[in-house]
């Protein structure tokens, strides 16, 4: 494994968040994300409607992107599967975005058409 590899493995979904948010202020996008809160029924997302809604929405140009964050072993539940599969019969971008996927994510957040 490499050096890379160990601290990918290391980052948070809240610490990839921070990151992702970062790029997509320093490329102007204009973008809206779902934060979960502390409820006494555990990690709670204040929104209506059907489940597993990706984590980011953004928009640049004329450019949609949605994002779903994921840490190198988070896995997508059924629900998030269901929405990727549903959004990519739009024209927006669908993506699912992993520590490792920086330089990706990064190039792909600077690009413009």
């Amino acid at each position: 494994m490499t050096n890379r590899e160990k601290l990918d493995a290391k980052i948070t979904e809240a610490q990839w968040g921070k990151t992702v948010e970062d790029l997509l202020d320093t490329y102007g996008w204009h973008w809206v994300h779902f934060r979960p809160g502390w409820t006494e029924k555990g990690w709670r997302t204040a929104i209506t409607g059907t489940k597993g809604f990706p984590d980011y929405v953004a928009m640049r140009q004329n450019r949609l992107v949605f994002i779903e964050l994921k840490s190198e072993q988070g896995k997508l539940s059924d629900e998030q599967r269901d929405w990727q599969a549903w959004l990519h019969l739009t024209c927006a971008e669908v993506n699912v975005a992993r520590p490792s996927d920086f330089d990706l994510l990064q190039e792909a957040l600077k690009w413009t058409k």
